[in-house]
C-alpha cells in the first residue's frame, strides 16, 4: 500500500475521532475553557503532531519529516497573528467566553475545507507553472517587511465589514441574544444571529491569512501531502492555542518580529531557487525554531512597557 495513503488514513482517523469527541462528548455544553485545560490540549496536539512526524519519518524518510515539522511550526506561528485578530473580533462583539469554543470549532471546520481547496489549487498551478513559486517568494518577502512595520489595529468597526454587508443582503439578522444558536425563528421567519456573524468573520479572517500561510508552506515543500497535513495539524491545535495565549499574548511582543523574519527567510529561500541555491529542510527547521525561541526569550527578558 502507498505510504501516503496509510498516513492519510491516520490523519483522517485522528481528525474525525477528536472532532466527534470534542463536540459530542467533551464540549456538548457551552462553557469557558480554563487555562490548565487549554495547556493540556495544546500539549496534546503538539504531541500528536510530533507522533505523526515520526510516522512520516518511518514511511517517507527524514527529508519529508523535517519538511512537515518546518511547515507545521511556520503555520503555528502564522496562526498566532490570526488568533490576535479573532480575539479582537470576540472583544468587539463582547462575546461571552463560554461561546468562544463553539465559534472556533465551526471556524476550524471551515478552515479545513478552505485550506484543502487552496492547497489543491496551489499544487495544480505549481505543477503546471513552476515559476509561480517565485511569485509566492516575492509575496512572502513583501508581507514579512510589511509586518515588521505594521501595528495592530485594535479599534476596527466590524459592523462595517464587507463580509457582513454581503451576508445582510441575503439573510435577516436578529438583534436579540443568540443563546448559543446560529439561527433562530422570529415571527415565523428564520434570522441569523450575531454568533453566526462572528463565525463568518472568523472564516473570512482565516481565508485572508491563508494567502500568506499557503505560499509559506509551499516554499518549504511542493508536496501537497506535506503542505496539507502540516496545515491540518496546525489548525487542529488552534482552539487550544487560542485559550492558552488569550491572556498572555501581549507578553510575547517580539513574536511579530520573529514572524516577520521567518516570512522574509522562507521568501528569500524560495527566490534563491532562481540561482539554484538550495537550503536544506533540516537547516530551515533549525533557523525557524531559533527565531521562535529567541523571540520568546527576549519577550520574557525585556517585557513590554505598559
Amino acid at each position: 500500500m502507498d505510504p501516503k495513503l496509510i498516513l492519510f488514513g491516520i490523519l483522517a482517523i485522528t481528525v474525525i475521532t477528536f472532532l466527534i469527541a470534542d463536540l459530542g462528548f467533551f464540549n456538548r455544553k457551552a462553557h469557558k475553557i480554563p487555562f490548565k485545560s487549554a495547556l493540556l490540549q495544546s500539549l496534546f496536539w503538539i504531541g500528536v503532531s510530533l507522533i505523526f512526524a515520526i510516522f512520516v519519518y518511518a514511511l517517507l524518510g527524514p527529508d519529508p519529516s523535517s519538511q512537515f515539522l518546518t511547515a507545521y511550526v511556520t503555520e503555528k506561528m502564522l496562526s498566532v497573528d490570526n488568533l490576535f485578530v479573532i480575539l479582537l473580533i470576540f472583544n468587539f462583539f463582547k462575546l461571552e467566553e463560554k461561546y468562544h469554543h463553539r465559534v472556533l470549532f465551526w471556524g476550524i471546520l471551515g478552515a479545513i475545507l478552505f485550506r484543502g481547496v487552496f492547497i489543491l489549487t496551489g499544487s495544480i498551478i505549481i505543477e503546471q507553472f513552476h515559476w509561480v513559486l517565485y511569485i509566492f517568494g516575492a509575496i512572502l518577502l513583501y508581507t514579512g517587511f510589511k509586518l515588521l512595520k505594521e501595528k495592530k489595529e485594535e479599534h476596527v468597526n466590524y459592523h462595517d465589514s464587507k463580509i457582513l454587508k454581503f451576508a445582510r443582503k441575503f439573510l435577516p439578522f436578529t438583534t436579540n441574544h443568540h443563546e448559543g444558536k446560529f439561527f433562530v425563528r422570529e415571527q415565523g421567519k428564520l434570522h441569523a444571529t450575531i454568533l453566526f456573524a462572528i463565525v463568518l468573520l472568523v472564516e473570512s479572517t482565516d481565508i485572508v491569512f491563508a494567502i500568506d500561510s499557503i505560499p509559506a508552506a509551499f516554499s518549504i515543500s511542493q508536496d501537497p501531502f506535506i503542505v496539507f497535513t502540516s496545515n491540518i495539524f496546525a489548525i487542529m491545535g488552534l482552539r487550544a492555542l487560542f485559550f492558552l495565549i488569550e491572556h498572555v499574548i501581549h507578553r510575547f511582543h517580539h513574536l511579530q518580529k520573529a514572524l516577520s523574519f521567518i516570512l522574509v527567510f522562507i521568501g528569500s529561500k524560495m527566490l534563491l531557487g532562481i540561482f539554484h541555491i538550495h537550503i536544506s529542510s533540516v537547516l530551515s527547521f533549525a533557523i525557524i525554531m531559533s527565531a521562535l525561541g529567541l523571540a520568546l526569550i527576549l519577550s520574557l527578558m525585556f517585557p513590554k512597557k505598559l
